[in-house]
């Protein structure tokens, strides 16, 4: 199933960190706290500014950081994505 996020929409694929403790103790995902960083997955067209459209910033495979409370969280299949808009990314790490 392919994904196309309309206008300035990133799909991200959040990473999936398993967390143990220091005694061993592998702590559940509703344990944890929310991740900040992903892998782009699909990308929108860009908005329309002044008739124009503005290409983004990011690409399919960046490794990126975003905002802690962004997005709407989907879930297709066994997958699970983020949504986020493309101002809610803080950094594409290098």
């Amino acid at each position: 199933m392919n994904l196309r996020p309309l206008g300035d929409k990133v799909v991200v694929k959040v990473k999936d960190d398993e967390v143990t403790t220091a005694s061993g103790i592998v702590l559940p995902g509703s344990a944890q706290e929310k991740p900040q960083e992903g892998k782009v997955v699909a990308v929108g067209n860009g908005p329309i500014v002044d008739g124009q459209r503005i290409p983004l910033d990011v690409k399919v495979g960046d490794h990126i950081i975003y905002s802690k409370y962004s997005g709407s969280e989907v879930k297709l299949g066994e997958e699970e994505y983020l949504i986020i808009k493309e101002s809610d990314i803080l950094v594409v790490v290098e």
